[in-house]
């Protein structure tokens, strides 16, 4: 395994630099050998159909870890049911992958390097085709939008029932979403900002970035009640660990407030015994749009503290700095379950500022908010 692990790392070496080559070449090659292919994917590919060659690239990278290279596969198979890719799909895909690899790299690569990928991509696609045939579940929910509030120019609130059959997800996961009326074919991830209920309602917290994020923008600024999403099947691990008796500590900017959100909600039905410390950070105040929820919610439980912090603004009644920072001046953390949430930058920090605090590896798990 170490050495199967080794000579993918190394080949993968050869053909990172000239990755948009590398793409152009996988999806010329995989719609001339099946011109039908081109219909599962959006009219405009930039951004968007890199998807599916990340995740097999992804998966390659974690050979050497067996469990999450199981796990990570089974549900990528099943996500991808979405796309209405089936199994006799993935032998094509295989063609063009290799073909994309062969060329992209050159002279450099060699017959190792073929049988390498020849085998990963045939674990790859025998644990997704797995995964998608062994789910009971539709291949994507109808969820109808029932209520719809901006918050400011880029960022809204939303919520929306899926219809026909339970959507089961867990407080913290998030999934896919789809705008069929205004960008059909295309697919932006977001988490589930509340806990799993009877009503099959769930919340989005969805920021549109400037100049980019087509079904953010679409969500944000053309959605109303009464449309119509479509929904994946939930994804992530960043769960509550139920067998732990840590304490909890969860530290989210921006919209990424919108998982924490979901897992407070959750701890607050039976939780009891341990305390749960959310730091919560944006640029400027009036960027921190969730904090009179979670206020309401720290009024009914005396487990649960907030601690809000801005980066910008001195009149801030709060703490001032990013919230990486503030963190750290309220630790050690060294002994809790450690969750985190928000853009990338904020996410490296605050897991150096947990590295610094020597809290395990094991007890932190988060996610990172793009901007697609």
């Amino acid at each position: 395994m170490e050495h199967f692990a080794r000579l993918l790392k190394e080949s993968w070496i050869l053909v990172e630099p000239d990755r948009d080559r590398l793409s152009g070449y996988f999806y010329a090659r995989l719609f001339l050998l099946d011109p039908e292919l081109r219909k599962l994917f959006p009219a405009e590919m930039s951004g968007q159909g890199d998807r599916l060659l990340d995740a097999v690239i992804t998966a390659s990278q974690t050979v050497d870890d067996p469990e999450s290279f199981d796990e990570y596969l089974r549900a990528l198979g099943r996500d991808h049911r979405k796309y209405h890719v089936d199994a006799a799909h993935y032998a094509t895909m295989g063609v063009a992958l290799l073909d994309a690899l062969r060329t992209t790299a050159g002279d450099d690569w060699n017959l190792e390097f073929d049988q390498a990928w020849r085998d990963a991509y045939a674990a790859i696609s025998a644990k997704m085709t797995a995964g998608a045939e062994g789910d009971p579940n539709p291949p994507f929910w109808h969820a109808e939008v029932l209520t719809h509030e901006r918050i400011g120019p880029d960022t809204a609130v939303l919520t929306c029932r899926a219809l026909q059959f339970p959507l089961p997800w867990k407080a913290g996961q998030y999934v896919s979403v789809e705008v069929p009326r205004h960008l059909p074919r295309v697919w932006r991830t977001y988490s589930v900002a509340n806990a799993p209920n009877e009503e099959n309602v769930l919340e989005f917290h969805v920021r549109t970035p400037t100049g980019a994020g087509w079904v953010s923008g679409a969500l944000v600024r053309r959605t109303k009640p009464g449309d119509l999403l479509r929904i994946a099947a939930p994804m992530g691990s960043m769960t509550v660990d139920g067998a732990s008796t840590r304490d909890i500590v969860a530290v989210a900017g921006g919209v990424g407030v919108a998982p924490v959100k979901a897992l407070v909600e959750e701890l607050a039905a039976h939780n009891r015994t341990r305390w749960v410390h959310v730091f919560y950070g944006a640029r400027r105040p009036e960027d921190l749009y969730a904090l009179p929820g979670l206020q309401k919610l720290v009024a009914e439980h005396q487990w649960l503290s907030v601690t809000p912090a801005c980066s910008e603004g001195t009149d801030f009644d709060g703490e001032q700095g990013l919230v990486s920072d503030v963190l750290s001046r309220f630790g050690p953390w060294t002994d809790h379950d450690c969750y985190v949430s928000g853009s990338a930058r904020m996410v490296r920090a605050t897991l150096r500022a947990l590295a610094e605090d020597e809290v395990p590896p094991a007890h932190i798990r988060y996610d990172t908010f793009g901007n697609l």
